[in-house]
């Protein structure tokens, strides 16, 4: 069964191919996702991978680490919450 990973506190330059080589380390990356803005399509510096094993081997290593003078927060994923407040279009 696959994990969900959260991957926050990224370098803005970093790449998605960068991101699934950190995590290729540990196990077999199916997917990486890095959140952009919507309007202007920048990285937000944080991102989502799917991993089908190594999961738990990659948060303990990654954690903490510093990448691009940066020091990742790496932890399991949590499940969106449905009612969260929606922001105001002004």
């Amino acid at each position: 069964m696959s994990k969900r990973i959260y991957v926050g506190n990224l370098p803005f330059t970093m790449r998605e191919e960068e991101l699934n080589d950190l995590f290729a380390e540990y196990g077999t990356v199916t997917s990486v996702h890095m959140v952009t803005d919507r309007e202007t399509g920048r990285p937000r510096g944080f991102a989502f991978v799917e991993m089908e094993d190594g999961a738990d081997e990659a948060i303990d290593a990654l954690h903490q680490t510093d990448v691009g003078g940066r020091s990742l927060t790496v932890n399991e994923a949590r499940p969106r919450t449905e009612n969260r407040p929606r922001r105001k279009a002004w």
